[in-house]
């Protein structure tokens, strides 16, 4: 087993009174080969789950195990260790630094542990590997919406991470150059790693093998063949 959430939940409070649940009792498991799309409405807690599993926002009762280990056990710097080494995170809208090129932008987790190299030939060929080929000098200024998630999906693949988080990867870019990113992501799964994502598209489902679906912070698994017919 890679990943398993047991009675994740995730509480907002104020001066000890409940604001609200953005996420209930949350349990799953996911296996090593796996490419799961987690659907749901804006709001329904979608983003929370997958940002108390990349180790950025803390549950407030639950356990998250990654390969056995706790990700929320420790110290915040073995936390961040543990996400740098281990996940990659495709965050939802531009997450690129407009002042560092396509290369450098996918090569910036390398750097967080002073890990030997320059990692340029891995940079170079993660950005062949998503269509960007003799894009490196460019500034996300001079990309497109669907090259800059591009670039972002090569950043988060820089580490070799077992399992590869994204929220809303497909949003706001048109229909041509998500297909292209979701065979992406199938490809990406059939290499070994497993994928988890978010997504209101449904049209993104059929690319997965499993389906989650978040309504009002509480999870459930739908059947996968429905969506497949769809």
């Amino acid at each position: 087993m890679l990943l398993q959430c047991i009675q994740v939940t995730r509480r907002y409070e104020r001066k000890g009174k409940v604001l609200c649940t953005a996420v209930k009792d949350a349990g799953f498991d996911v296996n090593k080969d796996d490419f799961i799309s987690i659907i749901g409405k804006s709001g329904s807690g979608k983003s929370t789950l997958l940002n108390m599993i990349a180790g950025l926002l803390r549950p407030t009762v639950g356990t998250i195990l990654l390969e056995g280990n706790e990700i929320w056990a420790g110290e915040e710097e073995k936390i961040a260790f543990l996400r740098n080494s281990k996940l990659g995170y495709i965050p939802q809208g531009v997450s690129l630094l407009g002042n560092l090129t396509a290369i450098d932008n996918v090569r910036l987790p390398h750097f967080l542990y002073k890990r030997e190299g320059d990692g340029v030939k891995r940079a170079e060929a993660l950005l062949e590997r998503v269509g960007l080929k003799g894009y490196e000098s460019r500034y996300p200024s001079e990309l497109s919406g669907g090259e800059m998630k591009r670039v972002a999906i090569a950043r988060a693949l820089m580490n070799n991470p077992v399992l590869l988080l994204a929220d809303e990867p497909t949003a706001d870019i048109d229909e041509e150059t998500t297909g292209s990113i979701m065979e992406l992501f199938a490809e990406i799964c059939a290499d070994g790693t497993a994928i988890l994502m978010a997504t209101h598209e449904l049209e993104n489902i059929k690319y997965g093998k499993r389906v989650l679906k978040m309504s009002g912070g509480v999870l459930t698994e739908e059947e996968m063949e429905i969506y497949k017919k769809g």
